[in-house]
């Protein structure tokens, strides 16, 4: 427990100095907020505004399941750059309390972006707190996947160019799955397609209860796979490079 604490205190103060990290838990809500403020729906045709996304929702799901992979990326192949995951490995920290010194600093100041997230929707009572709960689900794999590209990159510029091509797919997947069922089928088994479906039954469409467990199922199916995946990534690569 202290070596997370250790960890933890020390990748607070790295976040809290870097602007451009500290961003990312601001620009999204941010720019959702502002899409939101400046619509007119007395000027927009009812036909299109239908037609047109929910900007809290399409933000939510590029923060949770875009943003922050690339981010976490980066911190933990900078460790491996700066070759202080080699000490913390040879000191007998174990993946499980890298994960949560690092990745608890994230998860805790993602918990204000999806507050965030979720007092700009029109969701309330219980409706806010399952949103919230799916942005965090979806903010938990992303921190996984995150760690596992970035234990996997020499630096960050590497870090960075892995993970684009999986942020690209699982940030803008469901939005293409709209369009095409086929899509749809194939990205069923990832967890920010599940988000998409539980937003998707929060408005409306397709409410009932066993969507909701299904798809926070599939979440956290995805979570613990993805854990599994970087303890094993860690083992394996941490001491070198």
């Amino acid at each position: 427990m202290s070596s997370v604490k250790a960890i933890f205190k020390k990748q607070t103060k790295d976040v809290v100095k870097n602007m451009a990290i500290l961003l990312q838990f601001i620009i999204y809500p941010g720019i959702a907020f502002a899409m939101m403020s400046v619509m007119d729906t007395d000027v927009i045709p009812a036909e299109m505004l239908a037609a047109m996304p929910n900007m809290v929702i399409m933000m939510a799901s590029i923060f949770a399941g875009m943003g922050l992979i690339p981010t976490v990326a980066g911190i933990i192949a900078e460790d491996r750059e700066k070759k202080s995951l080699r000490f913390l490995i040879m000191a007998g920290v174990k993946p499980s309390a890298y994960l949560l010194g690092v990745g608890g600093v994230i998860f805790l100041i993602s918990i204000f972006t999806a507050l965030g997230f979720g007092f700009v929707s029109d969701f309330s009572g219980q409706d806010f707190w399952i949103f919230v709960a799916a942005i965090m689900s979806g903010v938990t794999a992303s921190i996984l996947l995150g760690a596992t590209f970035g234990i996997i990159s020499k630096n960050q510029q590497s870090a960075t160019g892995l993970a684009m091509p999986a942020t690209m797919i699982l940030g803008f997947g469901p939005m293409m799955a709209q369009f095409n069922d086929t899509i749809a089928r194939v990205l069923h088994i990832f967890y920010t397609q599940q988000f998409s479906v539980v937003a998707d039954s929060l408005m409306g469409f397709g409410s009932e209860e066993t969507i909701l467990w299904h798809s926070f199922a599939i979440m956290w199916a995805n979570v613990a796979v993805l854990a599994v995946l970087f303890v094993f990534v860690f083992t394996k690569k941490g001491l070198k490079g």
